[in-house]
Protein backbone atom coordinates (compact mmCIF):
# COMPACT_ATOMS: atom_id res chain seq x y z
CA UNK A 1 0.00 0.00 0.00
CA UNK A 2 2.84 2.31 0.38
CA UNK A 3 4.19 2.16 -3.56
CA UNK A 4 3.81 5.08 -5.23
CA UNK A 5 2.43 7.02 -2.13
CA UNK A 6 4.36 9.91 0.01
CA UNK A 7 4.74 9.13 3.91
CA UNK A 8 6.03 11.73 6.43
CA UNK A 9 7.72 10.67 9.59
CA UNK A 10 7.99 13.24 12.36
CA UNK A 11 10.69 13.02 15.04
CA UNK A 12 12.21 10.64 11.94
CA UNK A 13 15.74 10.83 12.93
CA UNK A 14 15.03 8.38 15.99
CA UNK A 15 15.73 4.68 16.15
CA UNK A 16 11.82 3.84 14.85
CA UNK A 17 12.60 6.72 11.97
CA UNK A 18 15.53 5.43 10.84
CA UNK A 19 14.60 1.42 11.21
CA UNK A 20 10.92 2.50 9.50
CA UNK A 21 12.78 4.19 6.62
CA UNK A 22 14.99 1.29 5.94
CA UNK A 23 12.00 -1.11 6.00
CA UNK A 24 10.28 1.15 3.73
CA UNK A 25 12.96 1.58 1.08
CA UNK A 26 13.36 -2.24 1.46
CA UNK A 27 10.31 -3.35 0.80
CA UNK A 28 8.62 -0.97 -1.39
CA UNK A 29 8.82 1.80 -3.57
CA UNK A 30 7.55 5.12 -2.19
CA UNK A 31 7.01 8.31 -3.95
CA UNK A 32 8.59 10.64 -1.23
CA UNK A 33 9.66 10.05 2.13
CA UNK A 34 9.80 13.06 4.22
CA UNK A 35 11.77 12.86 7.58
CA UNK A 36 10.79 15.48 9.61
CA UNK A 37 12.74 16.85 12.80
CA UNK A 38 14.39 19.56 14.63
CA UNK A 39 18.04 18.58 14.53
CA UNK A 40 20.06 18.96 12.07
CA UNK A 41 23.06 17.08 12.69
CA UNK A 42 20.96 13.90 13.17
CA UNK A 43 19.35 15.10 9.80
CA UNK A 44 22.83 14.95 8.12
CA UNK A 45 23.71 11.82 9.18
CA UNK A 46 20.70 10.21 8.63
CA UNK A 47 21.00 11.57 5.19
CA UNK A 48 24.47 10.04 4.90
CA UNK A 49 23.03 6.81 5.17
CA UNK A 50 19.59 7.17 3.35
CA UNK A 51 20.02 9.19 0.37
CA UNK A 52 17.77 7.38 -2.03
CA UNK A 53 16.06 9.72 -4.57
CA UNK A 54 12.73 9.79 -3.35
CA UNK A 55 14.16 11.10 0.51
CA UNK A 56 13.42 14.67 1.81
CA UNK A 57 14.79 15.86 4.98
CA UNK A 58 12.58 18.55 6.66
CA UNK A 59 13.82 20.62 9.93
CA UNK A 60 10.64 21.61 11.95
CA UNK A 61 9.27 21.10 15.46
CA UNK A 62 6.01 19.41 15.97
CA UNK A 63 5.13 22.49 18.44
CA UNK A 64 5.09 24.57 15.01
CA UNK A 65 1.74 23.75 13.11
CA UNK A 66 2.26 26.06 10.30
CA UNK A 67 5.78 24.27 9.22
CA UNK A 68 3.78 21.24 9.80
CA UNK A 69 1.13 22.03 7.31
CA UNK A 70 3.70 23.23 4.57
CA UNK A 71 5.85 19.65 5.79
CA UNK A 72 2.41 17.79 4.82
CA UNK A 73 1.50 18.56 1.19
CA UNK A 74 1.04 15.88 -0.84
CA UNK A 75 0.99 13.34 2.03
CA UNK A 76 -0.69 10.06 2.38
CA UNK A 77 0.55 8.57 4.97
CA UNK A 78 2.12 9.99 8.65
CA UNK A 79 3.52 8.15 11.61
CA UNK A 80 3.87 10.68 14.46
CA UNK A 81 6.82 9.42 16.41
CA UNK A 82 8.43 13.06 17.89
CA UNK A 83 7.75 13.12 21.40
CA UNK A 84 9.68 13.75 24.85
CA UNK A 85 10.60 10.20 26.41
CA UNK A 86 12.67 10.26 28.74
CA UNK A 87 10.54 10.12 32.18
CA UNK A 88 12.96 11.39 34.76
CA UNK A 89 13.30 14.78 32.18
CA UNK A 90 9.79 14.42 31.81
CA UNK A 91 9.07 15.04 36.00
CA UNK A 92 11.24 17.87 36.14
CA UNK A 93 10.46 19.66 32.83
CA UNK A 94 6.78 19.38 32.78
CA UNK A 95 5.71 21.91 30.64
CA UNK A 96 8.63 21.11 27.64
CA UNK A 97 7.13 17.80 27.80
CA UNK A 98 3.35 19.25 27.28
CA UNK A 99 4.26 21.22 24.69
CA UNK A 100 5.58 18.41 22.37
CA UNK A 101 3.62 15.98 23.81
CA UNK A 102 0.04 17.27 23.91
CA UNK A 103 0.26 20.26 21.35
CA UNK A 104 2.09 18.90 19.14
CA UNK A 105 -0.33 16.08 18.90
CA UNK A 106 -2.84 19.09 17.87
CA UNK A 107 -0.92 20.28 15.38
CA UNK A 108 0.21 17.33 13.83
CA UNK A 109 -3.86 16.33 13.82
CA UNK A 110 -4.75 20.48 12.30
CA UNK A 111 -2.04 19.78 9.62
CA UNK A 112 -3.25 16.43 8.51
CA UNK A 113 -6.39 17.83 8.09
CA UNK A 114 -5.88 20.65 6.34
CA UNK A 115 -3.73 18.37 3.93
CA UNK A 116 -6.34 15.92 3.70
CA UNK A 117 -3.62 13.39 4.46
CA UNK A 118 -5.28 9.67 3.89
CA UNK A 119 -4.10 7.60 7.68
CA UNK A 120 -2.04 9.04 10.87
CA UNK A 121 -0.51 6.69 13.14
CA UNK A 122 0.60 7.79 16.51
CA UNK A 123 2.90 6.27 18.45
CA UNK A 124 2.51 5.31 22.34
CA UNK A 125 3.78 4.09 25.12
CA UNK A 126 2.61 1.62 28.13
CA UNK A 127 3.31 3.95 30.20
CA UNK A 128 -0.02 6.14 28.96
CA UNK A 129 -2.08 3.46 30.66
CA UNK A 130 -2.92 3.87 34.06
CA UNK A 131 -0.28 6.82 33.89
CA UNK A 132 1.61 7.50 37.30
CA UNK A 133 4.40 10.10 35.35
CA UNK A 134 3.94 13.14 33.75
CA UNK A 135 5.60 11.53 30.07
CA UNK A 136 2.57 8.62 30.37
CA UNK A 137 -0.11 11.61 31.19
CA UNK A 138 0.83 13.66 28.04
CA UNK A 139 1.33 10.06 26.00
CA UNK A 140 -2.54 9.27 27.36
CA UNK A 141 -3.91 12.80 26.58
CA UNK A 142 -2.28 12.77 23.10
CA UNK A 143 -3.81 9.21 22.55
CA UNK A 144 -7.27 10.57 23.36
CA UNK A 145 -6.72 13.33 20.63
CA UNK A 146 -6.08 11.41 17.95
CA UNK A 147 -9.24 9.26 19.12
CA UNK A 148 -11.25 12.31 18.99
CA UNK A 149 -9.72 13.77 15.46
CA UNK A 150 -11.67 11.19 14.02
CA UNK A 151 -15.04 12.67 15.13
CA UNK A 152 -13.31 16.42 14.04
CA UNK A 153 -12.40 15.28 10.74
CA UNK A 154 -15.94 16.04 9.69
CA UNK A 155 -15.75 15.87 5.61
CA UNK A 156 -12.28 15.00 5.48
CA UNK A 157 -11.36 11.90 4.49
CA UNK A 158 -8.55 12.22 7.63
CA UNK A 159 -8.33 8.99 9.98
CA UNK A 160 -6.24 8.44 13.11
CA UNK A 161 -5.21 5.40 15.12
CA UNK A 162 -3.05 5.01 17.54
CA UNK A 163 -0.09 1.88 18.21
CA UNK A 164 1.20 1.81 21.68
CA UNK A 165 3.48 -0.59 22.78
CA UNK A 166 6.51 -1.26 25.60
CA UNK A 167 10.06 -1.05 25.89
CA UNK A 168 11.90 -1.19 22.46
CA UNK A 169 15.43 -3.04 22.80
CA UNK A 170 18.50 -0.86 22.32
CA UNK A 171 16.30 2.27 21.64
CA UNK A 172 18.13 5.53 22.63
CA UNK A 173 18.22 6.04 26.12
CA UNK A 174 17.06 2.34 27.05
CA UNK A 175 18.56 0.16 29.70
CA UNK A 176 20.29 -2.52 27.21
CA UNK A 177 22.35 0.39 25.54
CA UNK A 178 23.27 1.66 29.20
CA UNK A 179 24.64 -1.98 30.62
CA UNK A 180 26.33 -2.32 27.54
CA UNK A 181 28.06 0.89 28.32
CA UNK A 182 28.81 0.24 31.68
CA UNK A 183 29.94 -2.93 30.72
CA UNK A 184 32.47 -1.98 28.33
CA UNK A 185 33.58 0.98 30.80
CA UNK A 186 34.16 -1.90 33.45
CA UNK A 187 31.87 -1.39 36.16
CA UNK A 188 31.86 -3.76 38.81
CA UNK A 189 28.12 -3.95 39.47
CA UNK A 190 24.76 -3.67 37.11
CA UNK A 191 22.56 -0.68 38.92
CA UNK A 192 19.41 -2.26 39.32
CA UNK A 193 16.31 -0.15 40.21
CA UNK A 194 14.03 -3.40 41.62
CA UNK A 195 15.06 -7.02 41.54
CA UNK A 196 11.14 -7.37 40.99
CA UNK A 197 10.50 -4.97 37.88
CA UNK A 198 9.27 -6.27 34.73
CA UNK A 199 8.92 -4.89 31.40
CA UNK A 200 7.16 -5.77 27.83
CA UNK A 201 9.69 -6.29 25.60
CA UNK A 202 10.14 -5.64 21.47
CA UNK A 203 12.42 -4.69 19.25
CA UNK A 204 12.64 -2.25 16.93
CA UNK A 205 11.69 -4.26 13.55
CA UNK A 206 8.96 -5.80 15.43
CA UNK A 207 7.60 -2.35 16.73
CA UNK A 208 8.03 -1.35 12.46
CA UNK A 209 6.01 -4.08 11.27
CA UNK A 210 3.21 -3.68 13.77
CA UNK A 211 2.74 -0.37 12.58
CA UNK A 212 3.25 -1.07 8.94
CA UNK A 213 -0.02 -3.56 9.38
CA UNK A 214 -2.20 -1.26 11.21
CA UNK A 215 -2.30 1.07 8.65
CA UNK A 216 -4.19 -1.78 6.95
CA UNK A 217 -5.79 -2.90 9.37
CA UNK A 218 -6.98 0.38 10.81
CA UNK A 219 -10.56 2.02 10.69
CA UNK A 220 -9.81 5.16 12.48
CA UNK A 221 -10.34 5.36 16.41
CA UNK A 222 -9.17 2.72 17.51
CA UNK A 223 -5.77 1.82 20.09
CA UNK A 224 -3.48 -1.45 18.79
CA UNK A 225 -1.54 -3.60 21.36
CA UNK A 226 0.72 -6.62 20.43
CA UNK A 227 0.93 -9.30 21.89
CA UNK A 228 4.82 -9.46 23.35
CA UNK A 229 6.90 -11.02 25.84
CA UNK A 230 8.00 -9.51 29.47
CA UNK A 231 11.32 -9.60 30.57
CA UNK A 232 11.95 -9.15 34.28
CA UNK A 233 15.10 -6.72 34.75
CA UNK A 234 17.04 -8.85 36.85
CA UNK A 235 17.09 -11.34 33.89
CA UNK A 236 18.37 -9.16 31.19
CA UNK A 237 21.21 -8.37 33.61
CA UNK A 238 22.05 -12.04 34.07
CA UNK A 239 21.80 -12.76 30.23
CA UNK A 240 24.23 -9.80 29.29
CA UNK A 241 26.86 -10.42 32.55
CA UNK A 242 26.43 -14.06 33.76
CA UNK A 243 28.82 -13.26 36.62
CA UNK A 244 27.95 -9.87 36.99
CA UNK A 245 26.68 -8.17 40.84
CA UNK A 246 24.03 -6.24 40.82
CA UNK A 247 23.59 -2.90 42.89
CA UNK A 248 19.74 -1.87 43.79
CA UNK A 249 19.57 2.12 43.29
CA UNK A 250 15.84 2.46 43.53
CA UNK A 251 13.07 3.81 41.01
CA UNK A 252 13.67 6.81 39.56
CA UNK A 253 11.11 9.28 39.82
CA UNK A 254 8.25 8.41 37.92
CA UNK A 255 8.49 5.06 37.63
CA UNK A 256 6.84 1.80 37.79
CA UNK A 257 7.77 -1.20 39.30
CA UNK A 258 5.12 -2.90 36.39
CA UNK A 259 3.86 -1.64 32.96
CA UNK A 260 0.18 -2.07 31.46
CA UNK A 261 -0.79 -1.85 28.05
CA UNK A 262 -4.83 -2.70 28.38
CA UNK A 263 -6.41 -1.81 31.50
CA UNK A 264 -8.99 -3.27 33.16
CA UNK A 265 -10.74 -0.34 33.34
CA UNK A 266 -10.62 -0.68 29.76
CA UNK A 267 -11.75 -4.71 29.64
CA UNK A 268 -15.48 -3.82 28.01
CA UNK A 269 -13.37 -2.15 25.29
CA UNK A 270 -10.87 -4.21 24.57
CA UNK A 271 -10.84 -6.90 21.61
CA UNK A 272 -8.40 -10.09 21.13
CA UNK A 273 -7.19 -10.70 17.89
CA UNK A 274 -4.45 -13.33 17.04
CA UNK A 275 -1.19 -11.43 17.75
CA UNK A 276 -2.43 -8.25 19.21
CA UNK A 277 -5.07 -6.28 20.87
CA UNK A 278 -7.24 -3.21 19.87
CA UNK A 279 -8.89 -0.84 23.32
CA UNK A 280 -11.56 0.57 20.66
CA UNK A 281 -13.15 4.33 21.55
CA UNK A 282 -14.62 5.27 24.38
CA UNK A 283 -16.33 8.02 22.28
CA UNK A 284 -19.04 7.40 19.99
CA UNK A 285 -18.26 8.17 16.04
CA UNK A 286 -21.29 10.36 14.66
CA UNK A 287 -20.19 9.80 10.80
CA UNK A 288 -19.47 5.72 10.48
CA UNK A 289 -19.92 2.55 12.33
CA UNK A 290 -18.20 1.68 15.92
CA UNK A 291 -17.81 -1.90 15.21
CA UNK A 292 -14.40 -2.90 15.79
CA UNK A 293 -14.86 -6.71 15.77
CA UNK A 294 -13.65 -7.11 12.15
CA UNK A 295 -10.22 -5.16 10.89
CA UNK A 296 -9.39 -3.81 7.31
CA UNK A 297 -7.74 -7.38 6.70
CA UNK A 298 -10.42 -9.21 7.57
CA UNK A 299 -8.97 -10.69 11.18
CA UNK A 300 -11.54 -10.84 13.85
CA UNK A 301 -11.59 -9.99 17.25
CA UNK A 302 -13.58 -11.40 20.38
CA UNK A 303 -14.23 -9.50 23.16
CA UNK A 304 -11.69 -9.96 26.48
CA UNK A 305 -12.95 -11.08 29.91
CA UNK A 306 -14.29 -8.22 32.37
CA UNK A 307 -11.48 -7.05 34.39
CA UNK A 308 -8.73 -8.37 31.85
CA UNK A 309 -5.60 -6.86 32.45
CA UNK A 310 -2.18 -6.62 29.77
CA UNK A 311 0.18 -6.86 32.82
CA UNK A 312 4.29 -7.21 32.19
CA UNK A 313 4.04 -8.65 35.58
CA UNK A 314 1.49 -11.34 34.77
CA UNK A 315 1.85 -11.70 31.26
CA UNK A 316 2.03 -14.99 30.56
CA UNK A 317 4.88 -14.72 28.30
CA UNK A 318 8.17 -14.18 30.12
CA UNK A 319 11.66 -14.37 28.30
CA UNK A 320 14.70 -16.96 29.86
CA UNK A 321 17.43 -16.36 29.46
CA UNK A 322 18.34 -17.93 26.03
CA UNK A 323 15.30 -16.35 24.81
CA UNK A 324 16.37 -12.59 25.48
CA UNK A 325 19.97 -13.38 23.85
CA UNK A 326 17.84 -15.12 21.01
CA UNK A 327 15.56 -11.37 20.71
CA UNK A 328 19.19 -9.36 21.13
CA UNK A 329 20.49 -11.31 18.31
CA UNK A 330 17.80 -10.67 15.94
CA UNK A 331 18.06 -7.13 17.24
CA UNK A 332 21.43 -6.59 16.12
CA UNK A 333 23.02 -5.96 20.03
Amino acid sequence: MFDGKSILITGGTGSFGKQYVQTLLGRYQPRRVVIYSRDELKQYEMQRQYDAPCMRYFIGDVRDRGRLVQAMRGVDYVIHAAALKQVPAAEYNPTECIKTNIHGAENVIHAALENEVAKVIALSTDKAANPINLYGATKLASDKLFVAANNMAGGHRTVFSVVRYGNVIGSRGSVVPFFKQLLAEGCDALPLTDAAMTRFWISLQQGVDFVLKNFERMHGGEIFVPKIPSVRIVDLARAMAPQMAHKIVGIRPGEKLHEIMCPADDSHLTLEFDDHYVIRPTITFFNRPNDFAVNGLGETGTPVPQGFEYNSGTNPHFLDNDGILQLHREAGI
